[in-house]
């Protein structure tokens, strides 16, 4: 083995453990990444759900209201007559 052999032997390896290193500290990051997307997503998921349920509350007291507004009608209308 020549000395060029060599140097391109330790440059060769040199690189390659580099981007051998570089490779497992971006895998790192991108586990990180994944982890906090997911609880982002986690918390959205809740979120999203929070108001549905606020919004099944919103209807069924708007049916509610309804009928307390039908009942209040047919008290007026029948205190009028009686009025009359």
């Amino acid at each position: 083995m020549t000395t060029t052999d060599t140097v391109l032997l330790i440059i060769l390896t040199s690189l390659l453990s580099i981007f051998t290193l570089l490779g497992i500290v971006l895998i790192g990051m991108a586990i990180g990444v994944m982890s906090t997307v997911k609880r982002v997503v986690s918390k959205a998921e809740d979120i999203v759900d929070s108001a549905e349920n606020v919004a099944e509350v919103f209807k069924d007291a708007q049916g509610r209201m309804a009928l307390f507004k039908l009942v209040r009608n047919i008290y007026k209308a029948a205190s009028r007559r009686r009025g009359k």
